[in-house]
């Protein structure tokens, strides 16, 4: 086996979308990803409802850190996704070189003025289109590196709102 992909997740404030993303590829895919994420801008916590999303799912929900986008400068990812359209627009840091990059649009749950099944509810359904998205990049990330790219933008296609 070769080695793992190096993935990182990135969003605003690392509070959300970006825990959703990297908690749920460590849970179904840490044996063939290498997964962090990151803010450009973060909170410094994890929203609770993104807590108590990743609890109800079954997913670890305790080692969770909202960390910057400096806390991962040694990283070297092979990929990098962002998941919020402020992160997409941002330039990404020189030291993140030549790693493809993805977007993948996903609405953020978080900031719903919705009831609590109702805010449950949006939370659930975000978890299940990244588990969707995950289990395809479980299968990339077991491809030869050299596959990756063509791999990962036919993924994007599967999605077009992604």
């Amino acid at each position: 086996m070769s080695a793992k992909m190096k993935l990182l997740y990135i969003c605003t404030h690392n509070r959300c979308r970006s825990i959703l993303s990297e908690a749920i590829t460590a849970d179904l895919a840490a044996d063939v990803i290498d997964v962090r994420s990151a803010g450009s801008e973060p909170a410094g916590q994890v929203h609770p409802s993104t807590l108590q999303a990743l609890q109800r799912a079954g997913i670890d929900h305790r080692s969770w850190r909202s960390e910057s986008l400096q806390a991962h400068q040694t990283f070297a990812p092979d990929v990098v996704i962002t998941v919020c359209d402020h992160a997409a627009a941002e330039a990404c840091p020189v030291w993140l070189g030549n790693a493809l990059r993805l977007h993948w649009g996903l609405p953020d749950p978080s900031k719903l003025q919705l009831d609590e099944v109702n805010t449950q509810a949006a939370f659930d359904q975000v978890i299940a289109e990244i588990r969707q998205r995950v289990m395809r990049l479980r299968d990339i990330a077991q491809l030869p590196p050299q596959q990756w790219s063509d791999a990962l933008h036919q993924l994007v296609e599967e999605h077009p709102h992604a």
